[in-house]
């Protein structure tokens, strides 16, 4: 194989072809799954160096393909991409096997920076990282993904645990993560 080879498993069409088109710029031949279905099927056929998984695909996780890709390649890179990171899901993943976790927005560079660095602690800036405490939305938000978490995805059992109504808890969950 004269170049590396990426796949993307990425629902956002728009997303996954601007940085499809940013990684051929920089010499890396790119295969585009939209779900996880496309993706068994690319990997039953095509080898690859590296992984870009959206955590999120349309209502279903990413996080089963990463024991599939690793079984293929153990030395297969995998990052996780997603919309909505959480301290949560990002231990998982990496238990499971993915090698970094970023969270979207990203441009093609950082992406790189995080598919290719071997300490996902490393900060693609050349300044070093100052530690700010969350926000106590932020806050409430990772409390909400580790308990949900911990009741395998159950929304019923999480709001009972966290003493909350449940379509509260569906209005939470649908709202976008705050940043800190």
């Amino acid at each position: 194989m004269s170049e590396d080879h990426i796949l993307i498993v990425e629902d956002d069409e728009a997303f996954a072809r601007v940085i499809t088109r940013a990684l051929n710029h920089r010499n890396y031949a790119v295969t585009h799954a939209a779900n996880n279905q496309q993706a068994v099927a690319v990997l039953a056929n095509t080898d690859f160096n590296y992984a870009i998984l959206d955590l999120n695909l349309g209502g279903q996780t990413s996080l089963p393909l990463i024991p599939l890709i690793k079984q293929k390649d153990a030395a297969i890179r995998i990052l996780i991409l997603t919309g909505y990171a959480s301290i949560t899901t990002a231990v998982e993943a990496i238990k499971m096997g993915a090698d970094n976790y970023l969270a979207k927005p990203a441009d093609a560079d950082e992406i790189l920076a995080a598919l290719l660095t071997d300490d996902p602690t490393k900060s693609s800036s050349t300044e070093p990282a100052i530690m700010e405490p969350m926000s106590v939305r932020r806050l409430e938000w990772e409390y909400i993904q580790r308990a949900l978490n911990e009741n395998g995805g159950n929304i019923s059992a999480t709001a009972r645990q966290l003493k909350m109504h449940r379509r509260t808890l569906q209005r939470k969950l649908q709202k976008r993560p705050v940043a800190k």
